[in-house]
């Protein structure tokens, strides 16, 4: 899959961090993206939960470009200033450069989830 970089804040530092990006990956999974991106579709979450259990989730319609800023980027990352992330973070975790406060930034990523709501 295309690899995209982002730099991000990081407590008192900047960090590179390259992965895909979760758009990428939703849209490899079938996910409603684009002009599919109506009527129940917008009703729609992903919920992405960690080894140790913390879960966070993204409207799926804050994902899709064409209701965001194009600039906005959020990666599964897999490298952190070009070496693998560490074991605490890794394999893969979640990067949201935009955002104020990392909550989301959900590090040992174990599953990515679709949910649509009835």
């Amino acid at each position: 899959m295309p690899r995209t970089k982002v730099t991000a804040k990081e407590h008192d530092s900047t960090v590179t961090y390259e992965g895909v990006a979760l758009t990428e990956i939703l849209q490899k999974a079938g996910s409603p993206l684009g002009k599919e991106m109506r009527g129940k579709a917008l009703a729609s979450y992903v919920l992405v939960t960690a080894r140790d259990g913390y879960r966070v989730v993204f409207a799926l319609p804050e994902l899709d470009p064409d209701f965001t800023d194009a600039s906005r980027q959020i990666i599964l990352a897999d490298t952190a200033d070009g070496a693998p992330l560490p074991e605490k973070q890794g394999p893969v975790r979640i990067v949201v450069p935009q955002e104020k406060k990392g909550a989301r930034w959900i590090r040992m990523v174990e599953t990515i989830e679709v949910v649509t709501l009835p």
